[in-house]
């Protein structure tokens, strides 16, 4: 089974082990969903991720996720609490120059979009630097962008007990493409009020379990194509 890493001993730690490392947010999620959404998704692929690799015979240990992010684009909305890209990406440098001493791996699970510019930058950084270092995107754009009807259901099926189905309403339904002049202007509140790019109407508990296991893939299949 995979290795906790703030429940283990320093002894107990597997050698050359792939560190895997969740990266969140702390930001609005719509009237509907808890402000920690991208933290609890990132940790639910991270984990479920390593216990699948472990079934491979890999090394796995799953690292407390990075649960503040890059959310400017949200600071509007009351809750939204960002570090910033600057900030995020020293954090990312740091922390995996710090891992990789005892790891031989280190995998960033991305759940926030906005962290993208930080990601990409620090592993750039790490990798010049000659580390083993890599990001993988749990993707939930396929549907909606942000609060609507892929991530409402990943809530459903991850933590019911923190959405508030009876105040879920839809938001913009634009595509990226059409957005991301206003949003870079302006921020989410001036293309969606209510801060939701989507529609949150139909999700399903089970629509969220296909979807994780879509994620939970990716990110195993990423760590295969690395060993």
């Amino acid at each position: 089974m995979p290795t906790d890493l703030a429940s283990a001993t320093s002894p107990g730690l597997p050698a050359g082990a792939t560190v895997l490392v969740p990266v969140g947010s702390i930001e609005q999620h719509g009237p509907h969903l808890p402000l920690d959404t991208d933290t609890v998704i990132a940790t639910a692929v991270a984990t479920e991720a390593a216990r699948l690799l472990a079934l491979r015979d890999h090394d796995v240990v799953v690292a407390p996720a990075l649960a503040y992010g890059s959310s400017g684009e949200h600071q509007d909305f009351a809750g939204t609490s960002s570090i910033g890209t600057d900030v995020l990406h020293q954090v990312v440098v740091e922390l995996t120059r710090s891992m990789r001493t005892w790891a031989a791996r280190v995998v960033l699970v991305n759940a926030h979009g906005g962290n993208l510019t930080a990601l990409r930058g620090a592993v750039r950084q790490l990798t010049d630097e000659g580390h083993d270092v890599a990001w993988v995107a749990c993707a939930t754009e396929d549907v909606d962008l942000h609060a609507g009807r892929t991530e409402t259901s990943l809530m459903l099926h991850l933590a019911p007990w923190h959405v508030r189905l009876d105040r879920a309403e839809p938001g913009n339904t634009g595509t990226l493409a059409e957005l991301l002049p206003a949003m870079i202007a302006g921020g989410v509140k001036a293309v969606s009020p209510n801060g939701v790019l989507g529609d949150p109407t139909g999700a399903s508990a089970e629509e969220g379990a296909v979807v994780l296991a879509s994620m939970v893939g990716d990110v195993v299949a990423a760590v295969d194509r690395s060993a």
